[in-house]
């Protein structure tokens, strides 16, 4: 699955996405892309699960990708 950003990643957003993510999925694999404003992550849950933890922590996104 991929998460659009709405806002600019910056590189020290990096590892506290990532953290995020596997505070949801701790198998998760995270990719984050600063350029494209992506974070792709493989997991086995739903979207919908990741998209409460990217909002927990005031995180604007949207799901580009199921």
């Amino acid at each position: 699955m991929k998460f659009s950003m709405k806002d600019e990643i910056r590189s020290d957003d990096v590892a506290s996405i990532e953290h995020v993510m596997k505070s949801v999925d701790a198998d998760a694999k995270v990719n984050v892309d600063i350029g494209t404003r992506t974070v792709s992550v493989d997991s086995w849950l739903m979207p919908e699960e990741f998209l409460i933890a990217f909002a927990d922590e005031d995180y604007d996104v949207r799901i580009a990708e199921a």
